[in-house]
């Protein structure tokens, strides 16, 4: 039983032995390990078919070629393709996550301490209640990351499930048991959608791989995340406000309520700067997809709407996901990526929406997202400086 004097050496001196002994990288375990249970559904999956691999290898040739034929990116024709699981995709976002994540967690141990020297807290008590604090603060951010993780590995069909750049690699995971899920849930050809799959895959590589864009989004992607750091102090100082471990411990017996604060739609906001970029990158990884489906695909209609569908179907993963980063997600969003490969289309045809290839400053900014004349314009005066955060308009709501 703890002690009067100091009431912490009880549950806070349990709680530091479970995170210390995880080690530095506890935000990562425990980061993993939730994504595998969420993507798993706590069972075990086999690992894919090796028949799916020909399957998948059989068509990659065709859907190379096509989306070198309308994106001009030849690299493309290089890429392997390799089947997994969906616990093993979560584990693989993770990683492609982490350094982001890294940068948020290093930053949170430096404002956690100003913090802490709020809470009216003295004595002993006060620094194992500074030393549990900051491991939480980690700790909470790979579950955040895990669950979405996980959640967005139930419905992922391959690498790019979010418009966001992955670590430089010649390899695009699939995800084969979603992929025929996807095609029996609306009786569709099996090896139409595997065609789509790839398609969709190698045009979404064909952007995102290019080093610039990525360049751009992971500078957009950073700047977003001084939202997220914001949000994990809030919740931390939640946490660890009364000084009270009674108080602490009913908080700690209900983390699903604790996380939902954090992924909840609406609740953060969001980055106007990368939406529009990402935005932008979706809307013409959609129109190339249906450019190629259509011509080779004889279920095209069907299988088009059914993206479209999945697209701006609320999903938990993409929820969270779009939480954490600032991303907005949703299907008015989605409309409005589309409305803008219309505009530019209207104007200047699949010219004028191949120059978003360009380079990372060719990305629209939040105005010209909603007026394609104005993006057009700035482009047709060649390579230009790349406005400034002010001179874009600015993160926000």
């Amino acid at each position: 039983m703890s002690s009067p004097e100091n009431p912490f050496d009880g549950l806070l001196g349990d709680l530091l032995k479970i995170l210390g002994g995880q080690g530095s990288n506890a935000w990562l375990d425990s980061a993993r390990a939730l994504a595998v249970s969420v993507a798993s559904g706590g069972e075990a999956e086999a690992n894919p078919d090796p028949l799916e691999r020909i399957a998948y290898e059989h068509l990659l040739d065709i859907a190379a070629r096509h989306v070198t034929d309308v994106t001009g990116r030849a690299a493309v024709a290089q890429t392997q393709i390799s089947p997994t699981t969906r616990s093993q995709w979560s584990v693989a976002q993770l990683e492609a996550w982490r350094p982001t994540i890294e940068v948020v967690v290093a930053a949170q141990a430096e404002t956690t301490g100003a913090s802490l020297s709020q809470l009216g807290v003295e004595g002993e008590g006060a620094a194992m209640f500074g030393q549990f604090a900051e491991m939480l603060g980690p700790m909470m951010l790979g579950l955040q990351f895990g669950s979405a993780a996980g959640h967005l590995a139930e419905r992922a069909l391959g690498t790019y499930a979010l418009p966001l750049p992955w670590p430089t690699s010649g390899e695009l995971l699939v995800i084969p048991a979603n992929v025929a899920r996807f095609a029996e849930d609306w009786s569709l050809p099996l090896d139409e959608v595997r065609l789509f799959t790839l398609v969709r895959e190698l045009t979404a590589h064909a952007v995102l791989g290019a080093p610039q864009t990525a360049a751009r989004i992971v500078e957009l992607l950073s700047a977003s995340m001084t939202d997220a750091l914001a949000a994990q102090r809030s919740l931390i100082e939640k946490m660890t406000s009364s000084g009270d471990p009674e108080a602490l411990a009913g908080l700690m017996a209900n983390p699903d309520s604790l996380l939902a604060e954090l992924v909840t739609p609406g609740a953060q906001a969001t980055s106007a700067n990368l939406t529009a970029a990402t935005t932008a990158i979706g809307a013409y990884v959609d129109h190339v997809t249906a450019q190629i489906t259509t011509t080779l695909c004889g279920s095209s209609t069907l299988l088009l709407e059914a993206w479209h569908r999945h697209r701006v179907t609320d999903a938990k993963g993409e929820q969270a996901a779009g939480g954490l980063f600032g991303l907005d997600l949703t299907a008015p969003e989605v409309e409005r990526g589309q409305a803008f490969v219309d505009g530019v289309l209207a104007r200047e045809g699949d010219n004028g929406l191949a120059k978003l290839l360009r380079d990372g400053w060719a990305l629209p900014t939040p105005t010209e997202l909603d007026d394609p004349a104005l993006w057009l314009e700035r482009l047709s005066f060649g390579e230009l400086e790349m406005p400034s955060e002010g001179e874009l308009g600015g993160d926000g709501d």
